[in-house]
């Protein structure tokens, strides 16, 4: 399924996919401890282009739907790249980081004012060892890989949100990271890994973007990935510098594909095969997203 990107009124889907989000959200039920762990996650973010795709949008609320509504959402995003491990400001009212550029005005005067999230601030801090500490940066917000998804998944924005940072791109070591963060899940905590399963911006051509032709690079990676997801093949996963097909086109750079590990390690069972909860693709880049118990 191709997605439907529609510019001509900045974020106008978003309004008309308000008009039946809104009272859903309301009406969605909050998670108890009888449901027990909420699923490992991952998902393909977009940018402001979301906001002008009613489908996705839809894609991505009716997922939020069939999960109960997370006690907080701890979420690892491709756009925050820091050693040593580090958290976002926990404060109520996070201000939002506007990491993208050449959009619209009304882009960068959406808001997202999430609840305090301080508490899972020190669940995090608890779950990570002695000798690797959890700064938190008291004046750094959410970026768009957390705040974009996560008004269309949550539109109420009241659900506390924590942004935890990309501190290497080693697979083990993501793999290790989701194991430390795993229980959190045990607790109401949705974990999010926040990236786009193709991104490959510099090579898009006219027609991808103009009419979402799929280039054969980004149709070949995310066959590759589906397979060893549906396969619960996480060490074949991690070997995809050297195995992975159309790779220097579907990632020049690793950032987007680096938060699925963080995922899979903080899956119960990471070698089970993935539910894919969203699919299709965005001007020719992969929107495939799926969820872990």
């Amino acid at each position: 399924m191709t997605s439907i990107f529609d510019p001509r009124v900045p974020a106008g889907a978003f309004d008309d996919f308000l008009v039946d989000a809104l009272p859903a959200a309301r009406e969605q039920r909050s998670w108890t401890a009888a449901d027990g762990a909420l699923p490992s996650t991952y998902l393909s973010h977009g940018a402001p282009p979301l906001f002008d795709d009613g489908p996705w949008m839809r894609d991505l609320h009716t997922w939020a739907l069939s999960m109960p509504k997370p006690k907080d959402v701890l979420i690892v995003s491709a756009h925050w790249e820091s050693a040593p491990l580090s958290i976002s400001s926990s404060a109520a009212h996070t201000p939002l980081v506007y990491d993208f550029g050449g959009f619209a005005r009304r882009y960068y005067e959406m808001t997202y004012a999430t609840p305090d999230a301080s508490d899972l601030a020190r669940r995090v801090a608890g779950a990570m060892p002695d000798s690797e500490p959890v700064h938190e940066h008291t004046r750094r917000g959410l970026d768009h890989g957390a705040w974009v998804p996560l008004k269309v998944m949550y539109p109420l924005g009241d659900v506390p949100v924590l942004q935890l940072s990309l501190p290497t791109h080693d697979p083990h070591r993501l793999l290790d990271l989701g194991r430390r963060i795993r229980e959190l899940r045990q607790e109401g905590t949705l974990v999010i890994g926040s990236g786009f399963m193709t991104h490959g911006l510099p090579f898009l051509t006219r027609e991808s973007i103009a009419s979402g032709q799929v280039p054969s690079w980004s149709r070949d990676f995310d066959a590759w990935a589906a397979e060893l997801l549906a396969a619960g093949d996480v060490e074949g996963l991690a070997r995809y510098a050297a195995e992975a097909p159309g790779l220097p086109y579907a990632h020049p750079t690793v950032e987007h594909l680096s938060p699925l590990f963080v995922t899979l390690g903080a899956a119960d069972q990471p070698e089970q095969p993935v539910t894919t909860t969203v699919d299709g693709w965005m001007m020719g880049l992969s929107r495939r997203s799926f969820q872990v118990q």
